[in-house]
């Protein structure tokens, strides 16, 4: 896809997954993140597992495009069309040719690849949009199972960044990923 970023929510098939807006009814996956001890230190899902507070979530992700911060996804079962999580994808260094993507899942639909194919389609989408060069990742070293799926998914592994960001009160150090184009045609050539 080329040209002008889309002003609206496309919807990405992922078969087993799907990647849409959200839905007021994807407030019960926000609330399951919530009981994750690590998603509400590191994103913006409120801790609380309140349906108030888990609905004012949906509603931020809904704003993020027209806000001009980014598109955040549902991941969404292609079969269920429930909600099994998050991907973004944000916009902030877009003027250097750079975005940057994130994701959780919640705790029930881990292990089932859903980042992995979530975060091959994102970056194949993101490749193609005008301007777009490079997609970068952020994962603590300590998260082996995300690492793993971003390297499944094609990104590298480009190295340690020390003191990198606040999570909860204190300083972590990062893993630093990212995927270019040619990766993917790399990826598709195998």
């Amino acid at each position: 896809m080329t040209g002008v970023l889309p002003h609206q929510m496309p919807v990405i098939p992922c078969p087993p997954a799907v990647l849409r807006a959200f839905r007021d009814a994807d407030a019960g996956v926000v609330q399951s993140a919530a009981s994750d001890p690590y998603i509400p230190l590191i994103t913006t899902v409120p801790a609380t597992g309140d349906m108030a507070d888990a609905l004012g979530y949906v509603w931020r992700q809904r704003d993020r495009l027209a806000s001009g911060a980014g598109y955040s996804f549902a991941i969404a079962d292609a079969v269920t069309g429930q909600a099994v999580g998050q991907i973004g994808l944000w916009l902030r260094n877009l003027d250097a040719g750079r975005v940057s993507t994130g994701y959780w899942i919640g705790p029930e639909f881990r292990r089932r690849r859903y980042v992995t194919t979530a975060l091959r389609a994102i970056t194949s989408w993101a490749l193609g949009l005008e301007g777009v060069h490079r997609v970068e990742l952020y994962v603590e070293p300590w998260n082996a199972g995300s690492w793993r799926a971003a390297e499944r998914a094609g990104y590298h592994r480009e190295g340690l960044l020390r003191s990198w960001q606040h999570v909860g009160a204190r300083r972590k150090d990062m893993y630093m990923y990212s995927a270019v184009a040619k990766d993917l045609q790399d990826r598709q050539a195998r």
